[in-house]
């Protein structure tokens, strides 16, 4: 489907018949519109968000009855299992430690921050990536936090989750950061534990660190701050356009930042502790007389 965009139908010397023979494309092709989700699909999905944001604990076998019951939406549970994928979602369980684990080719990187006490702004980064119920599709957000001041440094939003959304929330967090961190903190889905992301953190001098499976609580802080988001403005105002919700997400985490008070922060801001709570500058080393 790719190959068929490369189709120009007004070329001068070749015809679209020929174009699509060299492309190794049928012609059917250029006139192929993928078929967006049904509106009943999308009302279960933004259910289902709802749910997760609530109890992220609530499994497959439960959300038949949850929807039926909260939401008046009849839904097997294959049709949850599907919508949820599709979603990116998955449901927070203690699993059982396997003898053996299984390796998809890409490296996980232990868990850095077990016992440590996170002192000073820049010294720990987190990211993640959350779903966004849309009336006409879906939409992902990603944010890069400062671990110890809460203050989002980059976010990027986007209706397909690749590796473009991470690196523009990570180009944007270090265009205004006011120094990198020691550490960078991440889960373990495909978009963070690819080489291009992994490479580029490390690229930048940072240690990688990735939660346990299904170690939600590793990343708690970001995700207090989707919960947050979604039930102070999502919502209440349900975006119709892509624009219209990056318009929104810029004005609510500029009131984040800049206005909000957090208890856990002495009722400062974010902006205000992460330019305050600054690693400290080593002491000279004097010289021998």
């Amino acid at each position: 489907m790719k190959r068929a965009g490369l189709v120009e139908k007004e070329h001068p010397q070749l015809s679209a018949r020929e174009q699509c023979k060299i492309l190794g494309v049928v012609r059917s092709a250029l006139s192929y519109k993928p078929a967006g989700e049904s509106g009943e699909d999308l009302r279960v999905m933004r259910a289902l968000d709802e749910i997760y944001t609530m109890d992220p604990s609530v499994g497959s076998r439960r959300l038949p009855a949850v929807l039926d019951r909260d939401y008046g939406i009849k839904a097997n549970r294959k049709r949850v299992q599907r919508l949820r994928r599709k979603m990116g979602i998955e449901t927070i369980w203690c699993r059982p430690r396997r003898t053996s684990v299984p390796d998809n080719g890409r490296r996980k990187y232990p868990y850095l921050l077990r016992g440590r006490v996170v002192e000073y702004a820049d010294e720990v980064w987190c990211a993640d990536i959350t779903y966004f119920p849309m009336p006409r599709g879906h939409a992902y957000l990603c944010a890069v936090m400062d671990w110890h001041s809460r203050k989002v440094l980059g976010w990027a939003v986007s209706n397909t989750m690749d590796a473009a959304l991470t690196e523009k929330a990570l180009a944007a967090a270090v265009a205004q950061c006011l120094g990198l961190p020691e550490i960078f903190n991440t889960d373990q889905g495909s978009q963070f534990t690819s080489p291009q992301w992994t490479g580029r953190i490390e690229g930048l001098g940072i240690a990688v660190s990735m939660d346990g499976k299904g170690r939600w609580m590793d990343n708690v802080f970001i995700e207090r701050l989707w919960r947050s988001y979604k039930y102070e403005d999502l919502y209440l105002k349900e975006y119709a356009r892509l624009g219209e919700l990056e318009a929104g997400i810029r004005q609510w985490m500029e009131r984040y930042n800049t206005w909000r008070p957090h208890q856990n922060l002495d009722n400062q801001t974010p902006t205000q502790v992460y330019a305050s709570d600054r690693k400290p500058a080593a002491a000279p080393i004097e010289k021998a007389a």
